[in-house]
This record gives structure tokens, sequence and C-alpha cells, in this order.
């Protein structure tokens, strides 16, 4: 049976909006699409790069309420959902957030928010003076460009704060360490993996080399001691982010390795690639859990190391540890429940290229090479106690550890997700 019509019998996720950008006056045919979409770590804005150098920024709050009435407005015959590109500024409440549209320069590969804790100081030993300082509230935007630079910006005024210049080539994805430090890892078509800390008014701490090609995306642990990265040439690095070293290459894709994302408590990772397949791994033991494939039946190594039609473009870890959504070239987003081989729902979309969730995991967007970004619901289920308990566990808990617990063996395989 084609996985075109498996397709057909499965739950169809549900639609909620979506966001058009605006029409411009030359080109339409390149340099327009939505390379990367973005949550703030605290739920207050989305951002998305809507083609052309134009970086939007939306407080989500708004963005779900202007969803909402247009489906009223839907169901009274009004037309499609769509949110408003007209800043309604004048309404605004003092203190409320703000939308803003940023125009970087350049064509926008990557995106990141990061936030600012006071408590995690600098890395940088020179530490008595900084050009800025940043307080509790603090909400950065980075974007990557095509010219190799990153720009690092003010969410709440839209203001150009820093500038970092170093690599020599596309800055496909950035990733800050989610521990509130304002280190930023840039990763481009250079070859290589940059660190910043923006708490040292932006200066680079380490050049992390190994990859042989393109650098497609990396992402951090929860804890931020681990980053993974992932490439060209069947490329999954993880590496050590106290000492900056690699720790171990992950075997086992047949093509490019194009996106990853660690799961809410470190203890899976999953990776995204051109060989039709979603892999969730084991980062502390190198093993493969779970693979998530995209035709059916599975094809050849050699067919899914070449060109074929279920290139998976995106992948994203759902924040309740326990749902994972991917992007293919067939024109479909896949919802996946780490405990089942096939998809728990599924969604079209034409030319999709990336996918995030929100803060907290209700719905997924997914953006397109129009520009566009689109958004449905996440499946609902009540997640059982069992599970609630593995993911406090595993946070502070690596896979060794869990086999020294004298508990029982059955017991000690759920922990680890052997049995997910």
């Amino acid at each position: 049976m084609s996985a075109t019509r498996c397709a057909v019998m499965l739950c169809k996720a549900k639609f909620i909006g979506e966001l058009i950008p605006p029409v411009a006056p030359f080109d339409q045919k390149s340099g327009r699409e939505t390379w990367t979409v973005a949550f703030a770590p605290d739920g207050s804005y989305f951002a998305w790069s809507q083609g052309h150098r134009i970086v939007r920024l939306v407080p989500w709050k708004k963005c779900i309420a202007s969803f909402s009435v247009r489906k009223e407005d839907r169901s009274s015959g009004a037309g499609p959902r769509r949110l408003s590109r007209q800043n309604s500024e004048g309404s605004l409440l003092p203190g409320e957030p703000r939308e803003h549209t940023i125009d970087c320069g350049d064509i926008v590969w990557g995106l990141a928010f990061g936030s600012s804790v006071p408590e995690k100081q600098s890395r940088c030993v020179n530490i008595e003076w900084h050009r800025f300082k940043f307080g509790q509230d603090q909400l950065l935007l980075a974007t990557g460009l095509n010219n190799g630079r990153i720009k690092i910006w003010d969410v709440y005024t839209g203001k150009l704060l820093l500038n970092l210049m170093d690599h020599t080539d596309i800055v496909r994805d950035l990733t800050f360490a989610p521990d509130g430090s304002l280190v930023l890892v840039s990763a481009s078509r250079d070859k290589t993996l940059r660190v910043w800390d923006l708490k040292d008014d932006g200066n680079m701490v380490k050049v992390l080399r190994g990859h042989q090609n393109w650098v497609y995306c990396s992402a951090f642990s929860p804890d931020s001691s681990v980053l993974c990265s992932v490439g060209a040439g069947k490329a999954v690095f993880l590496w050590d982010m106290d000492k900056y070293t690699q720790i171990r290459k992950l075997e086992g894709h047949h093509n490019d390795v194009v996106s990853c994302e660690f799961s809410p408590d470190g203890a899976l990772l999953a990776t995204a690639s051109y060989d039709t397949r979603v892999i969730v791994w084991d980062p502390h033991t190198a093993t493969i859990l779970l693979e998530l494939g995209h035709l059916f039946p599975p094809p050849s190594p050699i067919f899914a190391g070449g060109a074929n039609d279920r290139w998976v473009r995106s992948v994203a870890f759902c924040h309740d540890g326990r749902h994972i959504a991917s992007v293919t070239d067939d024109r479909l987003v896949r919802f996946w429940s780490i405990g089942e081989k096939s998809p728990q729902a599924i969604a079209p979309l034409t030319n999709g290229l990336c996918c995030a969730f929100s803060t907290d995991g209700s719905v997924l967007a997914a953006g397109s090479r129009d520009g566009s970004v689109h958004f449905w619901a996440s499946p609902h289920s009540i997640a059982s106690l069992q599970h609630l308990c593995r993911l406090t566990l595993r946070r502070v808990m690596p896979t060794q550890q869990v086999y020294t617990l004298p508990i029982p063996f059955s017991m000690q395989d759920y922990l680890a997700y052997k049995t997910l």
C-alpha cells in the first residue's frame, strides 16, 4: 500500500490559521522562502522570516486571538483565516507587546530567540565593563544572514544591538543555550559552528570544527551541556559545551541530515534527513531507539541516499516529550507519537521547509517556500503519571545511571525509552 493511500486513513490535524506575507513588487520566484520559524521562550512572541530580507515579530496572544476571530468570520462566510498585516498600535495598552517588521538587509536563513538570566555570568574573564547589560526581562532575536553575518535585535523595540561578523558563508541556523547565559551557536555553510557570548558584547568564544561539508542545524540539550550539530554527508555530531570538544559522531543516516532537536528531558534526540527518515536516538549511548519512515516500504540505502521525493526537511519535538512533528517534500506535515511507528495525524503543506512547536506545545507552526506560515493544533492526549515521572527523572539522570538503579529491568528499560 502506498504512503499516500495510507495517509488517507490517518486523522487529519486541525488547521487553525495562517500568516501570509505582503505581495512584493519584485521577483516572486526566489528569496521569499520562510527558512525558519521560532517562538519566544516565554511564549510572548512568534517570529518568521517571510522572505526578501524581512522578519516579522508578532505577539503570540494577538496571533491566536486573530485566528479565533477569523474562524468566526469564516463560519459566517467572511473568508479565510489570516492575520492582518496592519499594526494596530493605536489600540495597544501600555506595556503590551508590539508587532515589529525588521529589514535585516539580506536573506534570512536562521532565527533564534534568547532570554537573559542575570545570575548566569559571562564566561569571559575580563567582565569589568560591557557595552550591554542584559536584565531579567531582556528578550533578543538573532538572525543569520545570506552574507555570513549575524544580527542581534531587541525584540521589544525592534532595534539592532549587535552585528557579528566572522562566518565566510551563509549562516544556516542559530540556537541559544536554554540556561539564560545568552551563549549563541551559529551553524554555517563554511563547515563550522561558532560560539558567541552575547553577555560579553557578542565576542566569539570558540570555533567548533569537524564537519567536512555544510552544517545545516544545531540544537542544545535542555541543560545546555551538550550540543548536537547536523549537516551534509550524513553527519550527526555531539559536542561537550563545557570543554568545547567533540563527544561522538552518530552513525545511521544515508543522506544529508538537515534538522535536529532534543526532547524536553534531554534523554532523546530526533534527527531528520533527506534519506526519508527521522531517527530518534539515545544521545547518551549513541543507539537508535526509533525510526520514523516517510516512505513505505522502506527504501534501499542507495535510493534513500539520492534524490527522492520524501526528503524530510524539518523535525520538532513537542514540549510534552511524547510527540514529534516532521515536514517532508511529499506535501505533508506529520504528527508522531514516540510510542508508534506510524503517524498519529497528518496535514497538507505544499513546499514546506521548517516547523516548530509553540512554547506550551499546543500549536505547530510550519513555514513554506512562498513565505507563508501555517498553524495546526497539536494532538491532544493526557500524559500518564509514568511518563511524567520518567520526564522528571531523565532531566537529571543519564541512561548509564538509569541501569544502576535497584529497580526491575522492565522499569529500567522504560526509563531508558527502550519500551516507549
